[in-house]
């Protein structure tokens, strides 16, 4: 006893003089956070960030939206994929795709707000029962609405007779797709809170269900039925109708069928426009290369190339005089992946040539080039080309897959073998084709070179680590050539990113590399990059052709 006394007096004093001294000095130096913590609160900002798309799913469309859509979205891991996702969810169910507004999403957005404006009750109207029948399927034609209750008179197929009931009310619809017909709806609030659910016991409302003696059926009147017999039904509702039989609509198999077809999303009246390809068959095709090659001028703006070339071997040229010429007509058409117009160009490739020397300017190509802004993201191509003198034609599509530049990571734009690099006058910059900043870069389609050529190496990078001091970027550009045949490096070299000049956030490569000393065959480029300061490493590779 004496021990335990002595240990609880000692502990009232330590924590006497715990109270009465100073504090324990405070850490002001912040620790390093833990790698769980790390992966907690990327945990939590991925969560924040996704709470728009999940309130869209769960909130916005919930009534609408199918199974096989949801698990759709549920499979998608990037908010660009989302954004288009639901794009095409609108565009599906769009009665005039070709105009700018959407009249499906409009009227669902006026219903949320008609729904929570109307039948709110403890929780926004859009949650409620009528909320979600009004979201999914409209207004109905009819409404029988009676808010207080009080005394009613049964219809004959619900017993007949005068009863109180909870306040109720009784929606009817002359045709809901899917469903049918003459479809009534009944919504009572037996809480008197206002909070109507949707039933499918029309007896539900019946405020003197329970009295015994009170609100009788015309049956239980006429003593043809107890009133007792209610609650021995087995069809699922409590109707004081005795033996008589009920009608059609209200049979227990009907009433259950309804009522799960009213949980159910409307059917999409426009099916996929994706999916709906017209078939065309096309003779007379003219022949036609086609490349795309995208360089960032902002963070949300990519300069997209889309560069053309045709044989002049497949070309039908008129004699005019001494000149003979040919003519391409052009239209392209850039569209998102739910096929909304973005960017529409046309134009006309003439090609003229002294009438004398056709045979020889036939082996030769014919090269145009369109530069167009376009914000990163996922688009469709459509090119159409006609030889006006020919007729023949040719309908191109390609996926255009415009890249987003991250501002805090090194970035490269597409690598570009060209077959012209130059620099332009100073009235020129940034204008007329193959003009990319202050060079001329005419892509070599095919990327197809003779030995006996200089193949051009085009290729922007962005957002290097500027050293402290010099503001200069701190770096390796390392060059490789690789024989496809056996594997083997034919060339390598490398150099400081400081000898490109230009800036940290923008630099540019632009060499002509001799192909005198390379065999015919096959060949992989490869370029390195390494910012030294960031400690960070990108590697774009093309494959060209030596003949």
């Amino acid at each position: 006893m004496a021990g335990a006394l002595v240990f609880t007096t000692g502990d009232a004093s330590f924590a006497q003089k715990k109270k009465k001294g100073e504090q324990a000095p405070r850490e002001t130096v912040a620790k390093p956070l833990s790698e769980k913590e790390l992966k907690r609160r990327e945990a939590r900002l991925r969560k924040e960030l996704m709470t728009p798309y999940r309130n869209w799913l769960n909130v916005d469309v919930t009534y609408i939206i199918t199974d096989e859509e949801r698990k759709a979205f549920g499979r998608l891991e990037t908010d660009e994929e989302r954004e288009q996702f639901i794009e095409q969810f609108w565009l599906r169910r769009d009665p005039t795709p070709d105009t700018v507004e959407n009249e499906y999403k409009e009227e669902h957005y006026r219903r949320i707000a008609y729904a929570n404006e109307r039948f709110a009750s403890g929780f926004p109207g859009w949650r409620s029962d009528r909320g979600r029948i009004y979201i999914t399927f409209g207004p109905a034609d009819e409404v029988e609405s009676r808010p207080s209750g009080g005394t009613y008179e049964r219809p004959w197929e619900e017993g007949g007779g005068t009863t109180s009931v909870f306040p109720f009310e009784k929606w009817r619809y002359r045709y809901i797709e899917g469903i049918g017909t003459d479809i009534m709806i009944e919504f009572v609030d037996t809480s008197m809170t206002g909070e109507y659910r949707m039933t499918m016991d029309p007896s539900e409302k019946d405020a003197l269900m329970h009295v015994p003696g009170a609100g009788l059926t015309m049956m239980e009147q006429l003593g043809m039925a107890d009133k007792a017999d209610r609650f021995s039904r087995t069809d699922g509702t409590r109707l004081g109708t005795g033996t008589a039989p009920l009608p059609m609509r209200m049979q227990q198999f009907e009433r259950l069928q309804q009522f799960a077809m009213l949980q159910k999303p409307p059917s999409v009246k426009f099916k996929d426009l994706e999916a709906q390809v017209n078939s065309r068959v096309m003779f007379n095709l003219l022949p036609m290369e086609v490349r795309a090659d995208f360089f960032p001028a902002t963070s949300s703006t990519v300069m997209t190339n889309i560069t053309l070339q045709f044989n002049r071997s497949e070309l039908q040229f008129k004699q005019e005089g001494a000149v003979s010429q040919a003519a391409v007509n052009i239209y392209a058409r850039v569209t998102s992946m739910t096929r909304r117009p973005v960017n529409v160009f046309e134009d006309v490739v003439t090609v003229d040539v002294p009438t004398d020397l056709l045979q020889q300017a036939s082996t030769g190509a014919s090269i145009y080039q369109k530069s167009i802004p376009l914000q990163p993201g996922m688009y469709r191509l459509n090119v159409v080309a006609k030889d006006i003198v020919g007729g023949n034609m040719n309908n191109y599509e390609m996926a255009l897959n415009v890249p987003r530049m991250d501002e805090d990571q090194l970035f490269a734009s597409s690598l570009v073998l060209a077959d012209v690099i130059e620099k332009v006058p100073t009235r020129s910059i940034g204008a007329g084709q193959f003009v990319i900043g202050t060079s001329k870069v005419r892509p070599r389609m095919g990327d197809k070179f003779k030995r006996n050529e200089k193949m051009g190496i085009y290729m922007q990078l962005f957002n290097f680590q500027p050293e402290e001091g010099t503001a200069k970027p701190k770096g390796t550009i390392e060059y490789e050539i690789v024989k496809n045949s056996d594997n083997s490096k034919v060339l390598e070299f490398s150099e400081d990113v400081a000898a490109l000049g230009g800036s940290a956030a923008q630099m540019t490569i632009e060499k002509l590399l001799p192909l005198e000393s390379l065999e015919a065959g096959q060949y992989t480029l490869r370029i390195k990059v390494t910012d030294t300061l960031k400690n960070e490493t990108l590697t774009q590779q093309t494959e060209f052709t030596i003949s």
